[in-house]
């Protein structure tokens, strides 16, 4: 069992950036798929970013890709994303999550299984 913690959303002015930091605990964090969802009022949830366990597979959403960075700490079992240049269309809910099984790739919502409580993103035109 993991417990996925996020921090770091709140209000910004388009253009801004924020870095969003995901801690989780329990079980072993370095050997998990990580993955950074969004849920905007009234549309579905979608996939943002995702990283593979150790960091060498990386994917963006094309709506996000130049300008969002996902990243990991493994020794201090954080997950990260970094967002600049900030858009109106970026307010959503943003959660982070983990992959069902260790050593496996996770590319699709299918393919994770803990998730946050999310935090606020909000950005004012």
């Amino acid at each position: 069992q993991v417990q996925l913690v996020e921090s770091g959303g709140g209000l910004v002015q388009a253009g801004g950036s924020l870095r969003l930091s995901c801690v989780a605990s329990g079980r072993t964090f370095s050997t998990y798929a990580m993955g950074w969802f969004r849920q905007a009022p009234g549309k579905e949830r979608e996939m943002v970013a995702y990283i593979s366990w150790g960091g060498s597979s990386i994917y963006y959403a094309d709506s996000v890709k130049d300008r969002f960075t996902i990243s990991r700490g493994n020794t201090k079992k954080t997950l990260y994303l970094q967002m600049n240049s900030l858009k109106p269309e970026d307010t959503a809910v943003y959660y982070c999550a983990q992959g069902r099984s260790p050593l496996r790739l996770a590319k699709a919502e299918g393919d994770f299984g803990s998730w946050g409580q999310g935090t606020q993103v909000t950005v004012s035109s």
